[in-house]
Formats: C-alpha cells, structure tokens, sequence
C-alpha cells in the first residue's frame, strides 16, 4: 500500500518546503502541492523538482495558481478566483505522495474554509513541521490540538533546523506525537543536500 501524506506546518518559513522535498526523495515518492500562491515564477513544485534526483517523481500541476503573494483567499479575490475545495481532488497514483500545504492550519483559502478543512477533505495522514523558535511550542501544541479536533489523523512530527531538546521533548511529552526525524539546518537547499538528507537521516514512517 503507498503511503500519502500531508506535509503542514505550524506557520509559515520553516522549512516546510525543503521537508517535503526530502520526504519526497526518501520515498520516492509523487509530489502536489494543491494551492501556489505568488511566485509563480520559482514555484513550490519547481524548487521540489530541482531539488530530487529520482527518477520516479512525478510532480503534479497545482489545482490554483495565485498571481500575488498573500494569504490564498486574498490572493484569489485580487485574481477574480473564487477557491472551490470540491474543485481540488487528489491526484490519481498508485505510489507514495506528498501533498504539502500553503502556510499554517488555519490559513484561510476563501471566506468559509481553512488549510485544515482541505486537509480534512482530502483525508490524507498529516506530518507536521515544526521548528525551534520562540513561540514554537505554543504554536505546535495548538496545531496538534487543532488537527485532533477536527479527527484529523496524524502521522508525526518533522522538526527542522538547529536542535532544542527542552523544546522538543515537552512537544512530545505532553502530545505523544510521533517523531519522524530532525532534519537539520542546512546552508544550501540543493539536489546535493536533498539527497544525502533523504539517504542519510533515519525515518520513523
């Protein structure tokens, strides 16, 4: 049975993209990512493609394509679109997947529905990203605790960069989250790094 999941993360800028890269290169696996919102020019789904090495990916086309930088739903009614989730349907494949979000759970794509509610629609395993900052234990804890709400199941936990163990032992103390790697800070995000991260590190998957 292939194995899809979900990449999201407590907010936004924390790697989630080069996480999802690695995940993908690791598994071999197919990648989408549903919403791009902005930099339509140097895409999510571009950066993954230049960063693995297999030759098994297939990266799929985004269901919205947003000209402008911003929050989706901002993004949409500045391009005159009006994101549908009944319109993003999960690709069809029969290998393993990484759909990976736009931002945090609660990311809004239109005036009623969240990432979260894409996520739920989808019904995919989520991984969550998370990473050591200031705040960041707030933030993951009210992720995990969004994600379960909803009976969103989750798969673990991916904390990226510079390693705090005070900070990640009470994440996984008080949640019981599974751990699936560390992947740490890295100076260039490149196929060189993608691939000795996705053969290097150990994952708990």
């Amino acid at each position: 049975m292939s194995q899809q999941y979900f990449v999201t993360g407590i907010g936004t800028e924390i790697g989630k993209t080069l996480c999802a890269a690695v995940l993908t290169e690791h598994l071999q696996a197919d990648y989408w990512k549903p919403i791009q919102s902005g930099d339509l020019h140097h895409t999510d789904s571009m950066k993954v493609a230049s960063f693995i090495s297999n030759t098994k990916t297939q990266i799929f086309q985004e269901a919205y394509r947003l000209q402008q930088p911003f929050s989706p739903h901002h993004s949409a009614n500045l391009d005159g679109v009006h994101i549908d989730l009944d319109k993003i349907q999960l690709p069809q494949t029969k290998k393993n997947l990484i759909v990976e979000g736009a931002g945090g759970l609660m990311v809004p794509l239109n005036g009623k529905d969240l990432i979260i509610d894409l996520i739920k629609k989808l019904g995919l395993e989520v991984i969550l990203v998370s990473k050591n900052y200031l705040g960041s234990i707030n933030h993951t804890l009210l992720s995990i605790e969004a994600l379960r709400n909803r009976g969103i199941p989750i798969k673990g936990i991916i904390f990226n960069g510079d390693r705090n163990e005070s900070t990640e032992s009470i994440i996984l103390s008080r949640t019981q989250i599974h751990l699936i790697a560390n992947i740490p800070t890295v100076q260039k995000a490149d196929t060189a790094t993608v691939k000795h991260l996705a053969e290097s590190l150990k994952f708990n998957l």
